[in-house]
């Protein structure tokens, strides 16, 4: 199957800002800030374990995401400030924060990043379209504990380096998968954490099955984090009936006036 448009579109933007940001902050710049934060104590909050333990708890974990807009549905949250944000879902119960660093398609940044972990004491997972080693470096100079690789994105070899680039920094790696042959790729690499996606890149549409028909296909040693189309308490009920414990969730949160008093009310 084809690459989506919107996804071509997005990887030639970052193809682009991989050289624009070599020119701004060198690779060896990047690695000097990684160096200082460690040397100030601040290394990944281990994100993977966070979810892991949780689920193991028998609660539900959940990855609270942090985003102003979208490609599909535009603007979701007008008064974006990632700060109040993070501080609001750790109050709710969110494992972990996700972060939309994007700039061009989804209006975030790396300062929303830097803002919303230092605000808090939560995991936060970069979330963007990672296509180079530069990227992952980028990631933990700004505080990323984990970052998000898109299969659909990536092609095997990329996706095995820039895996093993963030386990030799420490940070964990959330693959997400679509389909069938998608998680088949994915599951050659040695992340605990498997995303289903359940929005199709090609139409948009989103439909729970995608989760639940991937479900058997994937070993007992990996941990399914379903994606998108998580809006009531029956869906969490339905996942969660089927020995799925852990939801990345943004735009349900995003559009409600306290995303964190959202969180509780779907899923405690």
């Amino acid at each position: 199957m084809a690459t989506p448009t919107v996804l071509v579109k997005i990887l030639a933007r970052k193809d682009e800002e991989v050289v624009t940001g070599l020119q701004a902050r060198p690779l060896s710049q990047l690695k000097e800030q990684i160096a200082q934060l460690k040397s100030d104590g601040d290394t990944p909050r281990g994100f993977a374990n966070a979810m892991i333990s949780r689920v193991a708890e028998g609660d539900p974990a959940i990855i609270a995401e942090i985003k102003k807009a979208s490609p599909s549905k535009g603007l979701l949250r007008e008064n974006f400030m990632p700060a109040e944000i993070a501080q609001s879902y750790q109050k709710g119960g969110a494992t972990c924060l996700s972060v939309l660093t994007d700039v061009d398609f989804f209006q975030g940044g790396n300062d929303c990043l830097m803002q919303a972990r230092a605000a808090c004491s939560l995991p936060v997972i970069r979330k963007d379209f990672i296509v180079d080693p530069y990227q992952v470096y980028e990631a933990r100079a700004i505080g990323a504990d984990c970052v998000l690789l898109i299969v659909a994105a990536l092609k095997d070899e990329q996706m095995h380096l820039l895996a093993e680039t963030a386990e030799a920094l420490g940070m964990d790696v959330l693959v997400e998968v679509h389909d069938g042959d998608e998680l088949e790729r994915a599951l050659k690499l040695k992340t605990k954490l498997i995303g289903i996606n359940n929005r199709n890149l090609h139409t948009f549409e989103v439909s729970l099955n995608t989760t639940f028909n991937l479900l058997d296909r994937i070993p007992d040693d990996r941990l399914v984090i379903t994606e998108s189309a998580i809006h009531a308490v029956e869906d969490v009920r339905a996942m969660r009936e089927r020995n799925v414990h852990a939801f990345l969730v943004g735009e349900a949160f995003m559009r409600a006036d306290e995303p964190g008093e959202k969180l509780r009310e779907l899923f405690f």
